[in-house]
């Protein structure tokens, strides 16, 4: 089966709204109900779904929202506009994402994570909120991303992290602290450095 256009949200698992013009796979699922108390899917004009994708209930999203395959967005997660979530990205709930923004192919992003406008993140990426994984109990705390940051493929930004604006992390990078705006980050652990000329200014994220 194919892709096809769904606009009835009584054929979802939970109440969904879908805008004009929308194309939801037939394999995928939107409003997966999580709770008894779920509220609905919304999903802006010009929103993809492909097959294997799963959109649980109480996310929200704008206009142009379009996953790849097998992609999974859980619940209390609200999106901007023109955002891309990749083929097997995983973003946890309870995070914030602009618009123009681009998750390419197996990135995660943890619970408590805000992402700012025109920010891309690269294939492989992993974004972490425990500091001390089933060692100690605490608050979990995810990474904040600001405007046309870049994350380079995999990469790790470790909890309560910020990347500043117009930042660079470079491929493989492991940011332990936080790196300044316009600074490229690199090296395990990251270290900032100057940006060089080429990876200087803002991102443009169609």
């Amino acid at each position: 089966m194919g892709d096809s256009q769904r606009n009835d949200p009584a054929s979802a698992v939970a109440d969904i709204e879908l805008g004009a013009r929308s194309a939801i796979s037939d394999r995928a699922t939107l409003g997966y109900e999580y709770a008894a108390d779920a509220g609905a899917t919304v999903l802006g004009a010009d929103a993809t779904v492909r097959a294997g994708s799963i959109v649980y209930a109480d996310v929200r999203a704008g206009d142009g929202f379009t996953t790849g395959h097998n992609a999974l967005v859980r619940e209390h997660t609200e999106f901007g506009d023109d955002v891309l979530v990749g083929t097997n990205t995983v973003i946890d709930g309870r995070t914030t994402v602009g618009s123009h923004v681009s998750l390419q192919t197996n990135v995660y992003v943890p619970r408590e994570t805000v992402i700012g406008d025109d920010v891309f993140v690269g294939p492989g990426a992993v974004l972490t909120n425990d500091p001390y994984p089933v060692r100690q109990d605490v608050d979990l705390e995810g990474p904040t991303i600001a405007d046309s940051a870049s994350i380079g493929a995999n990469a790790t930004v470790l909890p309560g992290v910020t990347v500043g604006e117009r930042a660079f992390v470079a491929a493989g990078a492991v940011v332990t602290d936080d790196v300044p705006p316009e600074t490229l980050a690199a090296g395990v652990p990251a270290e900032p450095r100057d940006l060089p000329e080429p990876l200087d200014g803002s991102n443009t994220i169609a």
